[in-house]
């Protein structure tokens, strides 16, 4: 098996893999091991390409709890691990490119066909990483869990709302005040009443618990979700051509799958939450027509205050695609 060793910051960072084994790339992620997000992306990757490459290449996976999931990219960047499993909104701070996947429709082979995961990965090149994958969460992507059902216009007047930097403009158009944090620190944030409500995928609220200090679901849905695996560019540069392409092959098979994979998981999920005493909230009619322009146009305004040249490029792309407005 190929074997790329990380230097020995990574004792800086407390590593301790939950598998590891001296011929392994070492891969940190930003989601806690048995979280629907590490077993049905992260995972199922790990094994499409030990497939893929005949055993040549194989993953230890590291978890939030050595490096917080906001402080991921760095770390990565500098060799300490090998490869990355994130949302790019984790790492907005440094470029926001990744993050408008969020606002890009999830059809894999038309991202493909349209150059928008080659010209996402050649951007990230240019900061040391190379984007692997970037597979969608369903054909739809979040939702917003509440302590208090919604009443009136605007839908969140006074609410203080989890949400990473993407979901701000949305937010704050709903009359909210968004607040940055990890979903690990969510529970103990709606507990104390540091926030009111939190935004997040169609799955993983039943695996936060969040059922216990939240009572509602909110409709409609809306968005989707890009989660992203990406490798140190050194440490992709070591592999062979044919490792490589085993990599790729990996990377495709996974995005063709997740969608319907996690349309079911999303379907199961809130079925599970109901019978656990979840109830559902719904936004006003016109609010809820708002939604879906609410959140691309939130995501792209935020993207590209930071990087207007390179998203301006990245949304052309995806508009002829027929992929965003």
């Amino acid at each position: 098996m190929k074997m790329i060793t990380a230097f020995a910051g990574a004792v800086a960072f407390g590593v301790s893999a939950w598998s590891a084994a001296a011929d392994e790339l070492r891969m940190v992620g930003a989601f806690p091991e048995g979280f629907v997000f590490t077993e049905e992306i992260v995972k199922p990757f790990m094994a499409l390409v030990e497939e893929e490459t005949g055993g040549a290449v194989s993953f230890a996976l590291t978890g939030p709890d050595a490096v917080p999931p906001l402080e991921q990219l760095e770390p990565v960047q500098a060799g300490v691990f090998d490869a990355l499993f994130t949302h790019p909104a984790y790492h907005a701070g440094t470029t926001p490119v990744g993050l408008a996947i969020d606002a890009i429709g999830p059809n894999p082979t038309k991202r493909r066909e349209a150059g928008i995961i080659d010209y996402i990965d050649q951007h990230y090149q240019t900061l040391g990483m190379k984007l692997i994958t970037a597979p969608a969460t369903g054909s739809k992507g979040f939702r917003y869990f509440l302590k208090e059902p919604i009443t009136g216009e605007p839908g969140f007047e006074g609410r203080k709302i989890r949400g990473t930097v993407s979901y701000h403009p949305m937010i704050e158009a709903l009359g909210g005040s968004g607040v940055v944090m990890g979903g690990g620190d969510v529970y103990s944030a709606l507990q104390t009443g540091v926030v009111d409500g939190a935004a997040w995928g169609l799955t993983g609220a039943r695996d936060f618990n969040w059922y216990e200090v939240a009572d509602y679901m909110a409709d409609p849905v809306f968005g989707q979700v890009g989660l992203m695996i990406f490798m140190n560019l050194d440490a992709w540069n070591t592999l062979s051509a044919e490792e490589q392409a085993g990599i790729e092959r990996a990377a495709v098979r996974l995005e063709t799958d997740s969608i319907a994979r996690f349309d079911t998981l999303a379907a199961q999920e809130k079925e599970d939450l109901l019978e656990l005493g979840m109830k559902m909230t719904t936004f006003s009619d016109t609010e809820a027509a708002q939604f879906e322009e609410l959140w691309s146009g939130g995501v792209w305004s935020i993207a590209e205050k930071s990087d207007p040249e390179t998203l301006a490029g990245l949304r052309a792309l995806a508009r002829d695609a027929g992929l965003s407005d």
